[in-house]
């Protein structure tokens, strides 16, 4: 499983390493929203969350699908802008005027991707004026709530009063709360798309993105970009661009824009942990069905606490050595176990750093 975007005939100059005001604007309102995903966070949150202004609050929560349960392309508009070369606005408001670039279509198709009712990666019908896409689109915001239901009939009603709503929303949110923490973050940001682009300079596009998160690489033959994820898209930079959107608020999310005709981009986090090589999903994968076994999880018991050899192994588990050996080599094959040698004898051991690691790491290979 992975989005894949194929560069094909991409020149180098079209690569762009640009930060966000609004897409920044959109984590933050996700961390807000979910702060279990963001622990690094929680003190940023509790401090803002305690300033809000109560109507403010309202308003969070009134469209908060948006970027709580997807984070909506909505926050990208640049990407959407016909050319498929737009990059990011300096401030907020130039990306807030990035909005009105888009027609209708693209801002009602954006806004109700919370409902899976329409086509991502392909081409297809819009709600706005397909009756049966509508239809759908309206069923299953009506399977998501009330709140979503109302939020989506007043959008396929009048497009433009959405939109004029979430400017002033934004607007709102940057005088509450944003434009202190983007004082703070802009530099790093800025900071982060020089390195990047010293790296497409120097390294080219393999270098950068290697640098982005070991999650993204690059098949330079097949001019393919292929990012780890537990989901499947596929897209083309075509005639258009690639962005590197880099985030501080956004670990360990690394998202893909993948959407039909717009320019890709990859929102990635700048700095983050996730730097530290976490493993792929197929070893995530490999990891938790090498664990399910009960007798691998009895052979782990004791390889937690000290060395043994498959000898001391089948003996305290009244199996042969042979059925042992095979059990050793799923937990081995996945990383889970290490083996030393001494004199005559081959001892195994349980790597307990890497099981540890493993919630954590389950939780940022769903997440990312």
């Amino acid at each position: 499983m992975s989005v894949r975007i194929d560069i094909t005939g991409l020149r180098p100059e079209r690569v762009a390493v640009v930060p966000s005001p609004l897409a920044e604007l959109g984590m933050a309102l996700h961390a807000l929203s979910e702060p279990a995903h963001h622990p690094g966070l929680q003190g940023w949150v509790t401090g803002v969350t305690a300033g809000l202004d109560s109507h403010l609050a309202d308003r969070m929560c009134e469209a908060d699908f948006l970027w709580r349960t997807t984070f909506s392309d909505l926050f990208m508009p640049f990407a959407g802008v016909p050319g498929r070369s737009t990059l990011p606005g300096a401030t907020l408001a130039d990306d807030l005027d990035l909005l009105d670039k888009l027609s209708d279509e693209q801002f009602v198709d954006a806004a109700l991707e919370f409902t899976c009712a329409l086509p991502y990666s392909t081409a297809g019908a819009s709600a706005l004026d397909d009756p049966e896409a509508r239809r759908r689109a309206l069923d299953l915001a009506a399977a998501r709530g009330p709140q979503q239901l109302r939020f989506s009939e007043r959008l396929l009603a009048d497009p433009p009063r959405i939109r004029d709503w979430l400017r002033q929303f934004a607007r709102d949110c940057d005088e509450a709360f944003f434009a202190e923490a983007w004082s703070r973050l802009r530099h790093q940001l800025a900071a982060d798309a020089r390195r990047k682009t010293d790296l497409l300079r120097h390294k080219g596009l393999a270098g950068a993105l290697a640098a982005v998160s070991p999650a993204v690489t690059l098949d330079e033959g097949a001019a393919l970009i292929t990012v780890d994820k537990l989901g499947d898209g596929r897209t083309a930079t075509a005639d258009g661009g690639l962005l590197l959107v880099p985030t501080s608020l956004g670990w360990p999310h690394l998202m893909v824009l993948h959407r039909h005709d717009w320019q890709p981009v990859l929102h990635y986090p700048a700095g983050s942990p996730e730097l530290a090589s976490p493993p792929s999903v197929e070893q995530l994968t490999m990891r938790m069905t090498a664990l399910s076994h009960p007798v691998r999880m009895r052979i782990c018991r004791y390889l937690a606490r000290s060395a043994y050899t498959t000898g001391e192994l089948a003996q305290v588990h009244g199996m042969t050595a042979p059925e042992i050996s095979r059990h050793l080599g799923v937990l081995k094959k996945a990383g889970l176990v290490t083996t030393r040698r001494r004199g005559r004898y081959v001892l195994h051991q349980l790597d307990v750093t890497v099981v540890a690691r493993l919630g954590s790491d389950f939780l940022e290979g769903i997440l990312r």
